[in-house]
């Protein structure tokens, strides 16, 4: 069963317009200052979360969303999401790794066709049973080159900001 495929190219000629909301949500805008005072005295007509101006933007947090979703838990849409965090309690093994790479692409593929994934890194701590995943992406072929580290532990699945990548220890690559 095919699935069309279509893309929203909006020319945005007014940086000053939004586009979308960025995750995570916990981030507050740029227009709230003071996190104690009334949000009414604050907003300025500005939204309550991050706005992304850009489709670049907006592309990278869809992105970070289909990451941190994990399948069968969005409502009406069970095939949305990535397979990483139920892969993490598997045996962390070299086929692990080829799993979850094939996985991930077939999922970044299907959902976010405008996604070109260039490289996909994985990092397995055996020890401390946790998965470093490094996905090397562009939106469109035309984007510039992006990295999105994925820390996936028995407790969490993170996208971090910033990454010390020096407490993984590389096994091989993919």
């Amino acid at each position: 069963m095919a699935r069309t495929i279509y893309q929203y190219r909006p020319i945005n000629t007014l940086p000053d317009k939004a586009i979308g909301v960025t995750l995570p949500f916990n981030k507050s805008s740029v227009s709230r200052k003071d996190e104690t005072a009334n949000y009414a005295e604050q907003s300025n007509g500005v939204g309550v979360f991050n706005s992304s101006y850009s489709t670049e933007a907006q592309s990278i947090s869809n992105l970070k969303n289909l990451l941190l979703t994990i399948k069968g838990e969005r409502v009406m849409q069970p095939r949305f999401g990535t397979m990483i965090y139920s892969l993490i309690f598997e045996q962390n093994t070299d086929d692990l790794a080829a799993e979850l790479d094939t996985t991930l692409r077939e999922d970044i593929a299907y959902w976010l066709p405008y996604i070109v994934i260039n490289d996909i890194e994985i990092l397995q701590v055996r020890d401390e049973y946790s998965i470093l995943i490094r996905l090397h992406f562009q939106v469109t072929t035309s984007g510039a080159n992006r990295v999105i580290n994925i820390l996936a532990s028995e407790n969490s699945l993170q996208i971090p900001e910033t990454f010390n990548a020096q407490q993984l220890t590389p096994i091989g690559t993919i």
